[in-house]
């Protein structure tokens, strides 16, 4: 039975993954930060460490790494921080210096399989060079460096892949999921919804898991795979929450973003008056909502193996999660 060290294992990801490995056969391990969401998270034969990962003594995690087969790296920073100036610097720190030392670790350890739970704006920062998401855009930016230093930790050693995740929907004990966040941003908003022109990948959580399982056992070295199911349309995403709030959905209505400029350049300019900086500009993120940011999904389920799923039903499902935790609190 091989062994697998999935870090952030108490996260949605690293949580429906750990669970994805042990039915099919997998002994793991689950290293992330305490305290555990709820209790008993995970099946008895899950062996579970509570400790942060950047803080921890290169022997304990060496001692960690000892026999395992395959690391999952589920952890990190991601957009939704809006650190102080300069957000690359943050990044940098947050989620590309503990990927490289886990990476080196696990090299040294024998470590076979490496895989890194990247984002989608990667892939896009590479198609549109336009946006600026890897120069100006510290988000993104930083993505590009962390699968890099990750492959190059990894050449002639250990296989390293780095899955491109988008828009995620599904739920897990104990977490409220981050589309919360869109739940309150339209109760805030009267009159009407504003939804950007654009839409973006989406999978469900369970397609992550089997994307990562297949990783583990036959991604490349090297691997950028976009995850992708679903072309999920703002409009479509904001008009679910208008139902899942008893709201009218045809409230929903498409606001271009030359009319949304100015009110961005705003914020941005807000955000650097407080001297913070977000990871991806809030102007570029209006620019980038309205095209179609979506890959072709049969590409990496053929290269990792993942099946289909029904992405509205779980954005739906997640959305009554939300307010049912909203309604148990």
């Amino acid at each position: 039975m091989a062994s697998v060290l999935v870090i952030g294992g108490t996260g949605l990801l690293g949580y429906h993954t750990t669970l994805e490995l042990v039915a099919r056969g997998y002994e793991v391990t689950s290293l992330a930060l305490p305290p555990m969401p709820v209790e008993d998270l995970f099946p008895a034969e899950v062996g579970s460490v509570l400790a942060d990962v950047t803080t921890m003594p290169d022997d304990d995690l060496a001692a960690l790494l000892e026999g395992v087969h395959a690391v999952v790296y589920a952890a990190g920073a991601d957009e939704r921080v809006t650190p102080q100036a300069p957000a690359a610097r943050f990044f940098y720190e947050a989620n590309v210096v503990p990927t490289q030392r886990v990476a080196r670790l696990a090299r040294a350890a024998g470590v076979a399989r490496f895989v890194l739970f990247g984002s989608y704006t990667a892939e896009f920062a590479e198609r549109w060079p336009e946006l600026g998401y890897r120069t100006r855009n510290g988000y993104p930016r930083t993505r590009l460096l962390q699968e890099e230093v990750a492959f190059c930790e990894g050449d002639g050693v250990m296989a390293v892949m780095s899955l491109r995740l988008p828009y995620i929907f599904g739920t897990m004990p104990g977490r409220t999921p981050l589309w919360q966040m869109f739940i309150d941003l339209v109760r805030g908003q009267d009159g009407f919804v504003a939804a950007p022109a654009g839409s973006t990948s989406s999978v469900t959580v369970r397609q992550v898991a089997q994307a990562a399982v297949g990783a583990v056992e036959r991604g490349e070295h090297g691997g950028r795979y976009p995850v992708d199911e679903y072309e999920l349309t703002y409009v479509e995403m904001y008009r679910a929450v208008c139902e899942a709030l008893d709201r009218d959905p045809d409230q929903v209505q498409v606001v271009p973003f030359e009319a949304m400029r100015t009110a961005l350049e705003q914020v941005d300019a807000a955000a650097a008056a407080e001297g913070r900086e977000h990871g991806i500009h809030v102007v570029d993120s209006g620019m980038f909502q309205e095209r179609r940011a979506v890959s072709d999904p049969a590409v990496t389920k053929r290269a990792l193996g993942y099946g289909d799923d029904d992405v509205p039903a779980a954005l739906r499902e997640t959305l009554r999660y939300c307010l049912e935790r909203e309604r148990g609190a």
